[in-house]
Parts: C-alpha cells; sequence; structure tokens
C-alpha cells in the first residue's frame, strides 16, 4: 500500500525495497514477497534513470526468484516484468554491475515458456548480443546471456532465423575468451547446439565452430555437462554437412576421435554423456572418409564397451 500510495517518489521506492529485501532470510516471507514482484519491477519502470533503484530491484528479484526455485514453486511472469527489465537494460547498457544483474536475472527467468516467448516478443535478442559483445570479458555476463540465447533459440515457438544468425559469432566468440571457464562454455556450448539446430549456421561457421568445439572438449574433457553439450553441438554440425565431418578427422591439434574415445572413458559411468556421444557416433558414420578413419582408430572396440555397458544403445 505505501508502494502504491507513494510511487512517484523515489525515495519512498527505494526505502521499501529495501525493507522488503531485510525479509529476504525469512523463508516463511516467501509468499509475500512474491505477490511484491509486479511492485518491484513497476517502481523500477517508473524511476528507470535512478541507477540506485535498479540496483536494489534487481538484487531483491533475484532474492526471491531463487529463493522460489529452491522451494519448488512456480512463478508466473507477466509481460510487464520482461518488459521492464529490458528498460533497464537498454537505459543502463553501459553499467557491467547492474548489467550482470539483469542478465542474471533474463536468464533465471528464460527458464519459463511464457518467459521466453515475452522476451522474444519485446525483442531482446539485439540487446543481449550487443552485451555481449561490449563486456565479452564478465565470465557472469556471457554465462547469463548464452543461458537466455539457448532457451530462445531451444524454443518450439518460430524464431527470427535473421537475428539468431547473428547470434553465432558472438557465441563462439564467448567461447574462444573463456575456453578455459568450463561453467561459460557449458552455456555457450548449449547455445551453439541450439542454434545450430534452427539452421542459424552457414556454411562458413562450419570449419571454425567444429575446431572451437573440439577445442573445448580438450580443455574441459572432465565436465561431464560441457562434454554432453559440446558432443550435441559437434553431432549437429555433422549432420548438416561432411565439411565439419572432416575438420573432426583431421584437425591440425588431433583428431577427434581421440578426444571422444578419452571423454568416453571419463564418463563411461554417465548415461548422457554417453548417449551424446552415441548421438555424434551415429552423425559420423555416414560419411565414408571417416569411417575409414574411425577403422584405422579401431572405434569398433570403443562401440563394443558402449554396447556392452548400454546394451539398449
Amino acid at each position: 500500500e505505501f508502494m502504491q500510495a507513494f510511487w512517484d517518489i523515489e525515495e519512498a521506492q527505494d526505502k521499501a525495497i529495501q525493507l522488503l529485501a531485510s525479509f529476504v532470510t525469512d523463508k516463511s516471507a516467501l509468499p509475500y514477497l512474491l505477490t511484491c514482484t509486479e511492485l518491484i519491477t513497476f517502481a523500477m519502470k517508473t524511476h528507470i534513470d535512478s541507477l540506485k533503484i535498479q540496483v536494489d530491484g534487481c538484487s531483491l528479484l533475484l532474492e526471491i526468484l531463487s529463493q522460489a526455485l529452491e522451494q519448488d514453486v512456480v512463478v508466473a511472469l507477466g509481460e510487464n516484468m520482461t518488459s521492464s527489465l529490458l528498460e533497464t537494460v537498454r537505459q543502463h547498457s553501459e553499467n557491467e554491475e547492474l548489467l550482470s544483474l539483469v542478465c542474471t536475472l533474463l536468464m533465471m527467468i528464460s527458464a519459463s515458456e511464457v518467459a521466453a516467448e515475452n522476451l522474444r516478443k519485446v525483442g531482446v535478442i539485439p540487446d543481449l548480443l550487443s552485451i555481449l559483445r561490449n563486456f565479452l570479458h564478465n565470465e557472469q555476463i556471457c554465462l547469463s546471456c548464452c543461458g537466455v540465447l539457448w532457451s530462445l533459440a531451444a524454443s518450439e515457438n518460430n524464431v527470427d532465423q535473421a537475428v539468431m544468425k547473428s547470434a553465432v559469432p558472438v557465441t563462439s566468440a564467448v567461447l574462444q575468451e573463456h575456453l578455459q571457464n568450463g561453467t561459460v562454455t557449458e552455456s555457450a556450448c548449449s547455445a551453439l547446439w541450439a542454434l545450430s539446430l534452427q539452421g542459424c549456421l552457414n556454411e562458413n561457421d562450419y570449419e571454425p565452430t567444429t575446431a572451437l568445439l573440439l577445442d573445448v572438449l580438450r580443455m574441459n574433457p572432465e565436465r561431464p555437462v560441457l562434454v554432453k553439450n559440446a558432443c550435441l553441438a559437434l553431432a549437429s554440425l555433422l549432420r548438416l554437412s561432411e565439411i565439419p565431418a572432416l575438420r573432426f578427422i583431421m584437425d591440425s591439434k588431433g583428431s577427434g576421435i581421440n578426444l571422444i574415445k578419452y571423454a568416453y572413458h571419463l564418463h563411461f559411468d554417465d548415461p548422457e554423456v554417453v548417449e551424446s556421444i552415441c548421438m555424434l557416433i551415429n552423425e559420423m558414420v555416414q560419411y565414408d572418409d571417416v569411417v575409414l578413419d574411425m577403422l584405422s582408430q579401431k572405434m569398433e572396440e570403443l562401440l563394443s564397451e558402449i554396447k556392452s555397458s548400454f546394451p539398449s544403445s
């Protein structure tokens, strides 16, 4: 009631947001805090020029949504929240601290199909790509933006291919910049996989993207989620053309077949990783030159091992 009565007074809104934030540690307060999310975003939208209200509001929304996630509470996120967050992004496009908060928030809400659709409607993708280009060094921003791209590209709803295609070089740049950061590369690999499934890569992207994904596997073989995502992305590339298949077996840094064998022996007890490796192998065998290379490297031994461990493979 206080926030509604004094909606036009910046100090009143910020004091109210700070007071609400003091209740976050009390888990029993979550149902009441959830009723305030619209008011928080309205305060942010009304006082869009106030950096303090944007930071405090985003921080509070993150706390509320994180708690909801922990407690398996479904949060209804309306179009008002998504459009308000996008306004924040556009108004404060140079503030790295705030963008890190907003992008994390966007990643969290994009997990909801309804929210993802709302984000698409308000045209968030060009803004995300602009943020990535400007703050490529920021791990949290890269992680979050790639997470949103994955949610939007993986959606069954029609995507704007022209816009999505422009995400390919930016996502590749994220991978290149953060090759040694497993968490960021997991997110970027899943985004690239979704983009390739949507047909957003062109022929000129095939070889460099394949080489990049092989580098990811070389740098982070011990991370199961990353191995799974990279193998799925590679499988979708090999499905498209023989060009990435040939690069896969003749990469200057070593054959991808050896990487796959090594990854399997590290994660042979993880069904999801093994399934992604099987999907990649399934795409490899459609090309004669690749099959010859597989035979020369005794790939059938690996296949027999997988078959004995997973009879349904």
